[in-house]
């Protein structure tokens, strides 16, 4: 394996160094795995406009199985389906007399699902807020624009962004060697690695090693990835 070394100080860094705004959140509580089943978490922080979330839809995206959602305050989920079974949507909706009356409370909604084998590559879930008036009126807040995901060049339907998770391959502690086929612009997708390095280009997360980069002669800061690209990763 041939991979691009700092000298002195900068490489023992490298080997032993740890690895408000307004949206629905999404979060798996361990790195998003491809061709894994996780639980995926989603976070409504805020209602609309100064009212009480009463209903949740979540749409799942092309290439996710498996999907079995979690109850939760609002009760159980309602779960919607094609023509083949496949889960196209889940939608928790809470019952009248629960809706509050204002925007006081944080929401979490969960589902399990299995995650297709395409690593390198962002996943939207659209995703539909609805709030209700106290004369009925609903209120709804669609959170489906996938411009600036991790992945690259998405569309954008929208100014709400839609929540993204972006898959990464499977790791082992260490050095892994993998071939990036889509273009990834966010690099803080490797938060939890020590260093990339993509020919003579290097990112870490760390601040202190991101400046030894910099300064080491012969060596770029790695700020994207291209498609066909060969990088090794040290978790």
């Amino acid at each position: 394996m041939k991979v691009h070394v700092l000298t002195g100080a900068a490489l023992a860094a490298c080997l032993f160094a740890p690895g408000a705004e307004a949206h629905i959140g999404l979060s798996t509580g361990t790195p998003a795995v491809a061709a894994t089943t996780q639980e995926l978490s989603f976070a409504v922080g805020h209602g609309c406009e100064g009212l009480d979330t009463f209903r949740l839809e979540i749409r799942i995206p092309e290439g996710v199985g498996g999907v079995r959602p979690v109850p939760s305050v609002f009760g159980k989920a309602q779960v919607t389906q094609d023509a083949s079974g496949r889960v196209t949507a889940v939608t928790w909706t809470k019952a009248e007399a629960d809706v509050l009356p204002s925007d006081s409370d944080f929401y979490k909604f969960t589902l399990r699902a299995a995650l297709p084998d395409k690593p390198f590559t962002s996943l939207a879930f659209p995703t539909v807020q609805s709030c209700r008036k106290a004369d009925g009126t609903v209120v709804t807040q669609e959170w489906v624009g996938t411009e600036g995901g991790h992945g690259g060049h998405l569309a954008a339907e929208t100014t709400l962004p839609a929540p993204v998770l972006f898959l990464l391959p499977a790791r082992t502690p260490g050095w892994n060697k993998y071939t990036v086929n889509e273009h990834v612009h966010d690099l803080s997708v490797f938060k939890d690695a020590q260093i990339v390095w993509a020919g003579s280009a290097a990112y870490s997360p760390s601040a202190h090693i991101s400046g030894l980069i910099a300064q080491e002669p012969g060596t770029q800061v790695l700020r994207e990835i291209h498609p066909g690209t060969d990088i090794w990763v040290r978790y």
